[in-house]
């Protein structure tokens, strides 16, 4: 079941900055403390001539995984904290033919870093790892996997 407040935040986001996003309509599936994923269909538009999925649309679903973890974790901060990736890297296991669940499970990891940034008020990295997976057709297997550097800077108010 889908998480319709964060699927209407993230989509918003979208459209206001990143049309491209908003465009590929992800969807919010499950957010908490620790985990997000994010599923994004397989349609006309996000598709290649092979019928899979294209991988520029992997890079999106894969960044909105880590960024949403990273955005929440920063509004619960209170403070203002900017948010970039700054490398990425993507090992592509199998052609994903069916709607991709994207899975980040470093949300712990990203609560820290928002706190050191705040505390040191310095620039941090860290690199985040998100799961690409198919579950209509190879279950939990994945079909990608994603290697994210999340750059964090407090910014004074």
């Amino acid at each position: 079941m889908a998480d319709i407040k964060n699927t209407l935040r993230l989509r918003a986001f979208g459209l206001i900055n990143i049309p491209l996003l908003f465009s590929v309509r992800p969807t919010v599936i499950k957010i908490n403390d620790a985990r997000a994923e994010v599923r994004i269909p397989l349609n006309r538009w996000t598709r290649n001539h092979l019928h899979s999925m294209y991988f520029g649309t992997l890079a999106m679903g894969a960044d909105c995984a880590g960024g949403l973890l990273a955005q929440q974790a920063i509004r619960k901060s209170g403070k203002k904290v900017s948010l970039v990736f700054k490398d990425f890297k993507a090992n592509f296991l199998k052609r994903p033919e069916a709607d991709v669940h994207f899975i980040c499970e470093d949300g712990k990891k990203i609560q820290k870093q928002v706190t050191e940034t705040i505390r040191e008020k310095k620039r941090t990295h860290q690199t985040l790892h998100i799961t690409a997976t198919t579950p209509k057709i190879s279950g939990d297997e994945p079909v990608a996997t994603f290697e994210l550097t999340l750059s964090l800077k407090h910014q004074e108010k």
